[in-house]
């Protein structure tokens, strides 16, 4: 890339035949659809409820200008300059950087493989919700028919259709149990559907993107204006966006902040550069940056209102149920007249019995009932996505409608993001020329969609969740903020930022000012080796356990922690390392391929010397 206008060396003769986005709304929605993910449905709530509400949006934000914004528009300029997927773009910058490129397709592989393993979840979810009642309103009769099952009746019916009748989950990860062969049939299905959006590229994603990425806005939409018109929804804004400063002093606020902006982006994992790498040279990718981070940012705040919304209802609903309970039982103990406390009521009346009659209120035990315990009890990931809020739906009118709206919508919203995974999988692969040029291209894309159905069919076992989070855990954390310190160092300090600076310059017509300067070269690097540094001794402090639905455990419904064999801890290991061992291992490579070479050329010089004194 040179800094004078026009095409540059490294671009290579390719250019010209490379596909491009028939508009600038496809690249857009396509951008948006993979940095859009189920994250910023079911984990930015959760962090930010947990984290001090409105408080936690401080090192968010702060995150999302230092880190966030210049690595996504260095991926972005990068890709759309050399127009390679990522193995090419490092290999052009550097051939000692190839290893960034190649271990980024390798944790792309590794998420594509469970994360599609989630939307199988949700397709089950979503197939199931075309009836009434839902299947987990209700316990199932046992198999004499005359009660309920034993284990749905210890804990919830959600709990139950979840983890025994979804999951059908074994007590330890390592009982791997057999195959759930309706779970393998939807694997089978969202692969199936995964391959036909993706068969062409970006001529295919391309044109179901404007669907699977502007349709969860709608049903978010729709949700949000439902539950803000339900009791309790109030309650539930409130509590999320309640700020409590001194959360703030906590190191874990920061660091969580700065991670989920890093994965909220997509960053590192090379679906940025892929799909820039199909847009015309001269697009200004700096207000790209700027305008699908920000998409992204709003988004998870106005999930956030929507989710706590129909959360806040859940908990109102969770309190209503407790104090009948024990209005209940303070008038069968007393004798009151049937109706005679109200819920109102019921703190008077309890104050005046406690002073009045205090050991026969003992010796009811009744429940403690307050809106913020059952607003505490809100979670994130599947258990937001399958248990929360499918027993909020069911309180609901209409639930079917609501559970058919709501799994359609993380359906779509996590195959767009699959679109990003396995173009950050697909392009590399061409690019690199794995296949013969008269080989379709339908081909790899089959080749590499089977591949990933076959490697994910473990995750199908009655153990499948267990290994879906070591693979959560383990497979992208460390190695994706590795790769993304690499990247910017390796644009701002191998390649040159002034170079880089050029080439941004001819792409948009602007120099990038101070601050694109500063957090490239000093700020962006620094953050990131802190980040890594500081997730790296979460981690080694972390013992290594999870938690197992185990119905003969003494405590159950709750989980029994256990700690992982050694040989998963083995493999928790390598997931960690195994992708970041690229980078060494490349540049080793072309180190001693360099040597090699120089020692050729000296025999050979020799010789020709050797050839030169016979003549004479």
């Amino acid at each position: 890339m040179a800094c004078a206008p026009g095409p540059d060396p490294l671009v290579g003769g390719s250019g010209d035949q490379r596909p491009k986005w028939d508009s600038k709304l496809q690249y857009l929605l396509s951008c948006v659809g993979f940095a859009v993910g189920l994250g910023n449905l079911w984990r930015f709530p959760y962090l930010c409820q947990s984290h001090g509400g409105g408080a936690f949006l401080i090192p968010y934000f702060i995150a999302l200008v230092l880190e966030g914004i210049p690595l996504f528009h260095v991926e972005l300029a990068i890709g759309q300059r050399l127009r390679r997927g990522s193995v090419g773009v490092w290999m052009a910058i550097s051939p000692y950087l190839g290893g960034v490129g190649l271990g980024c397709l390798s944790v792309s592989f590794l998420i594509s493989l469970y994360y599609n393993m989630v939307l199988t979840w949700v397709l089950w979810y979503l197939l199931n919700s075309f009836q009434q009642p839902l299947p987990w309103a209700s316990c199932p009769l046992n198999l004499n028919r005359t009660g309920f099952v034993e284990e749905c009746q210890a804990t919830s019916t959600v709990s139950y259709f979840w983890y025994r009748q979804t999951l059908n989950v074994s007590a330890a990860i390592e009982d791997s149990g057999s195959v759930q062969w309706r779970l393998l049939a939807c694997l089978a299905a969202c692969w199936a559907v995964v391959y036909l959006c993706v068969i062409r590229g970006i001529e295919s994603t391309g044109k179901a993107i404007y669907f699977t990425a502007s349709f969860p806005y709608l049903v978010l939409t729709i949700l949000l204006i439902r539950g803000l018109t339900l009791p309790g929804a109030v309650e539930g804004l409130i509590y999320l966006f309640t700020p409590n400063m001194h959360t703030l002093q906590n190191p874990r606020v920061w660091l969580d902040a700065a991670t989920q902006i890093f994965f909220s982006l997509s960053l590192a994992i090379g679906g940025n550069i892929a799909f820039a790498s199909y847009n015309l040279p001269r697009n200004d990718c700096e207000k790209d940056a700027l305008t699908i981070a920000l998409v992204n940012s709003m988004t998870s705040l106005y999930a956030s209102i929507a989710v706590f919304s129909v959360l806040g209802f859940k908990a109102a609903k969770d309190l209503g149920r407790c104090l009948d309970g024990n209005i209940l039982r303070l008038i069968n103990e007393f004798d009151f007249p049937e109706h005679s406390i109200s819920r109102d009521d019921y703190a008077t009346v309890l104050t005046h019995l406690n002073s009045t009659q205090p050991e026969r209120v003992a010796g009811l035990y009744l429940e403690t009932c307050h809106l913020q315990d059952f607003l505490d009890k809100s979670a994130s990931g599947t258990g937001l996505a399958f248990i929360v809020f499918t027993e909020a739906i069911l309180h609901m009118p209409g639930s079917p409608v609501w559970a058919m709206l709501f799994f359609s919508m993380l359906f779509t919203l996590g195959l767009s993001s699959m679109f990003g995974y396995m173009e950050a999988i697909i392009t590399p692969l061409l690019d690199m020329g794995v296949l013969p040029t008269w080989v379709p291209k339908e081909v790899l894309t089959g080749a590499a969609c089977l591949a990933c159905f076959l490697a994910a069919t473990c995750f199908t076992l009655q153990s499948g969740s267990y290994w879906l989070e070591v693979f959560d855990s383990h497979a992208a954390s460390l190695n994706l903020i590795l790769f993304a310190f690499f990247e910017v160092v390796g644009v701002a300090y191998v390649y040159g930022l002034h170079r880089f600076c050029d080439d941004i310059e001819w792409m948009t017509g602007r120099r990038p000012g101070l601050y694109w300067r500063v957090t490239w070269k000093v700020i962006s690097p620094l953050l990131l080796l802190t980040i890594f540094v500081a997730y790296f001794a979460l981690l080694t402090q972390t013992l290594l356990s999870y938690r197992a639905w185990n119905p003969q455990y003494e405590q159950f419904p709750l989980k029994q922690e256990k700690s992982y064999p050694g040989w998963v801890w083995a493999i928790c290991v390598l997931l960690s390392l195994l992708p970041a061992l690229w980078v060494p291992g490349v540049a080793l490579a072309q180190l001693l391929a360099q040597r090699r070479r120089k020692q050729e050329d000296t025999r050979q010089d020799t010789r020709l010397e050797l050839q030169d004194s016979g003549v004479c």
